[in-house]
């Protein structure tokens, strides 16, 4: 049986904080629940000032910055990325987020379905 289309509105995503970072917020948009056999996008928001610390994924991950311009960090490397931008995080690469701009960010996340395991790097 194949998958049914779904199109989710924006008035009906729920939005939870991200207790492990500062300022972040995240909405699932579209998971298996939807009837979406691989992937998963969400939608993260970055309060200004907000910081995510320095973590790994345990699947690999693509992003779209929707707003906003803030630091990305990824496997060392300290990058300023904004609307527009898109990004690969392949999975168990070192990444963390700060958004030093008045402004909010915005970013599209899609993963794959499976064991999406964060790791705190300290």
């Amino acid at each position: 049986m194949s998958p049914t289309p779904t199109i989710t509105r924006d008035s009906e995503v729920d939005y939870e904080v991200v207790t492990a970072a500062e300022g972040l917020g995240r909405g699932v948009l579209i998971d298996e629940t939807d009837g979406a056999p691989n992937f998963a996008m969400r939608r993260f928001i970055l309060e200004p000032e907000a910081t995510v610390p320095l973590h790994t994924n345990a699947v690999e991950h693509v992003q779209y910055v929707l707003a906003g311009e803030y630091t990305i960090t990824l496997d060392g490397e300290e990058r300023t990325v904004s609307h527009g931008d898109s990004l690969f995080i392949p999975a168990g690469a070192e990444h963390a987020y700060h958004n030093d701009g008045p402004e909010r960010g915005a970013f599209i996340c899609v993963v794959p379905h499976g064991d999406d395991e964060i790791e705190l790097v300290e």
